[in-house]
């Protein structure tokens, strides 16, 4: 090509970019992988596990967090996730388990093919300061382990980590559990819906603590002051004057926040839904909703 027709190409093609629609500015980023968290579908669970499992993969769900496995042998579970087409990277494993029953915890998860698991939940006893600073050095001291073993050690949150807590020195719990824990270590998976109840921005979370993310569970809500329950054990004392709601049917701004996934880190997205009426129709408004988000 001639030098001048190489530059004329070349204008015309920055003329064209130039002139091309906003919208059309950037291309959008999806999530190409929409997880479910399978406690939204607990009710079903012991009545029918495989079959279950079967109706979240049919839904378009490619991704699996358990929430226990139901009596099921791991090599039992590992068959019917593959057999559907799924992977589970994640799984919650209650506190006394990662406490006392560590090494099994980790054997089973392989056998699963679990990259990361998950501490769900901090008894209501143990949120004193003396019981977060225990939870912080048992939390470093598995997530070392489960290190060693090729396993990202996460903890989720509720509402109740972003209220005071005497003793911590003014810190909130969540962000004593961000200092006091080894990053490498010890990751979190943020519930973006009971985060946004206790009046926390997440994207702040991603500024302050870049990559600590690596799993969001994904669930929305609706202010209701007429609402019926407080979900008083995951909010703590954060007045919640609402109920939650299938993804894309509340008030969270989801595109905004995953508009900065790359920079808190976010792998994995799990739709979770606590109060699901219609667990089979709820998983799927919220799968539709999230597949079709462009951010």
């Amino acid at each position: 090509m001639k030098r001048r027709t190489f530059i004329e190409t070349s204008v015309a093609a920055a003329a064209l970019y130039a002139a091309r629609p906003s919208w059309a500015a950037e291309s959008a980023h999806e999530i190409k992988r929409v997880g479910l968290q399978l406690y939204t579908v607990r009710s079903e669970m012991p009545k029918d596990f495989e079959g279950t499992i079967g109706k979240v993969a049919e839904t378009g769900y490619k991704e699996v967090e358990f929430a226990g496995y139901f009596k099921h042998s791991p090599k039992d579970v590992r068959a019917i996730v593959d057999k559907h087409g799924l992977t589970a990277p994640s799984t919650h494993i209650g506190y006394d388990l990662i406490e006392h029953k560590l090494p099994e915890t980790l054997e089973d998860a392989h056998v699963i093919g679990c990259k990361y698991i998950v501490c769900p939940w901090i008894d209501e006893k143990q949120r004193t300061a003396d019981g977060w600073k225990r939870a912080a050095e048992l939390f470093n001291k598995a997530g070392e382990a489960c290190e060693k073993a090729g396993i990202q050690f996460c903890y989720h949150n509720h509402s109740f980590e972003f209220s005071p807590v005497e003793g911590l020195g003014g810190k909130l719990a969540y962000d004593y559990l961000l200092a006091e824990t080894n990053p490498k270590f010890v990751k979190m998976e943020m519930d973006l819906c009971w985060i946004s109840v206790a009046g926390k921005d997440p994207v702040s979370y991603f500024d302050k603590h870049p990559g600590r993310f690596p799993l969001v569970h994904v669930k929305d809500y609706v202010n209701d002051p007429n609402a019926t329950s407080s979900y008083a054990g995951a909010t703590g004392s954060v007045v919640f004057k609402g109920r939650l709601a299938d993804v894309g049917k509340g008030t969270i701004d989801f595109k905004r926040i995953f508009s900065h996934s790359e920079k808190g880190g976010i792998k994995h997205y799990f739709v979770e839904n606590d109060d699901a009426k219609t667990p089979f129709e709820d998983i799927k408004i919220s799968y539709d909703y999230l597949s079709g988000l462009r951010f």
